[in-house]
C-alpha cells in the first residue's frame, strides 16, 4: 500500500500528457507557487510518434494511440509520484494553522510570532494601520458630504433668489428670466488665482486662499 498524499486540499492540477505541473494557493490571499514542471517521457514520446503520423499518412497511428492509451493506463501512478515531488517541493512556502487547519502562505498570511495564521491571530500592528485607513476614509467622504451640502444649499439660494427690480424668481440666473435685469450671479466676483467663483463678501478664496481684490 502506498503512502497517502498530504496537502492536497489547495492545488490546481496543470498536469499534461507530455508533463506534470502542480500549482498551490494560499487558503487566505489565494497567493500561488508553480511547482517545477517535470517531462513525462512516454507522454512526449507519444507525441512524437502522433506528429509523425501526421506526415507518413497515418502509417504510424496505431503505434501512437498505443504509446498514448499505455500513457493513460500507468499515469495515476506516474502522476502520484510527480505529484508527491511537487508537494515536497511547494510545502516550505505553507504553514498549516492549528486552530483553523487551513494552509497559508509564510510569507504574506502567517503569524510568526503566535504560530497561527494571520486570520486566527492578527498582528496588531497591522490591524491599527488598517483601522486608520478606515478612519481617514470614513473622514474624507463625511467632509465631501458635507461640502456637497453646503454647495447644494448656496444652489439653492441662489436658485430662490427674487429680482431686484421685478420679483420674479431667478432660477440662478445672471439676467433674470422675466425682466432682463442684471442678477446678483452676474455680480459674483471670482478668484483670481483658481477662478473659483466667491462668497459674496469674502475676503479670501475659500478654495485655494489667495486673497480677494
Amino acid at each position: 500500500m502506498t503512502d497517502a498524499i498530504e496537502f492536497t486540499g489547495n492545488y490546481e492540477d496543470l498536469s499534461t500528457d507530455t508533463g506534470y505541473q502542480f500549482k498551490f494557493v494560499c487558503e487566505r490571499c489565494s497567493n500561488g507557487y508553480m511547482s517545477s514542471y517535470h517531462a513525462n517521457k512516454l507522454g512526449v514520446a507519444g507525441g512524437l510518434m502522433r506528429g509523425a503520423s501526421n506526415f507518413m499518412g497515418g502509417m504510424m497511428g496505431r503505434g501512437a494511440d498505443s504509446a498514448y492509451d499505455i500513457q493513460r493506463a500507468i499515469g495515476g501512478k506516474g502522476h502520484d509520484s510527480a505529484l508527491r515531488e511537487a508537494v515536497a517541493e511547494i510545502r516550505p512556502l505553507f504553514k498549516q494553522c492549528r486552530n483553523c487547519g487551513n494552509w497559508l502562505c509564510e510569507q504574506v498570511c502567517w503569524n510568526k510570532n503566535a504560530n497561527m495564521c494571520k486570520e486566527c491571530a492578527p498582528v496588531a500592528d497591522e490591524v491599527e494601520t488598517r483601522v486608520r485607513a478606515q478612519f481617514v476614509e470614513t473622514q474624507v467622504n463625511n467632509d465631501q458630504f458635507l461640502e456637497e451640502n453646503v454647495r447644494m444649499s448656496a444652489k439653492g439660494t441662489e436658485v430662490a433668489a427674487k429680482c431686484s427690480k421685478c420679483g420674479a424668481a431667478t432660477l440662478g440666473k445672471k439676467f433674470c428670466p422675466s425682466c432682463g435685469e442684471k442678477t446678483a450671479m452676474a455680480a459674483a466676483a471670482f478668484c483670481g488665482e483658481c477662478g473659483v467663483r466667491t462668497t459674496p463678501g469674502s475676503k479670501f478664496c475659500g478654495e485655494c486662499g489667495a486673497k480677494l481684490a
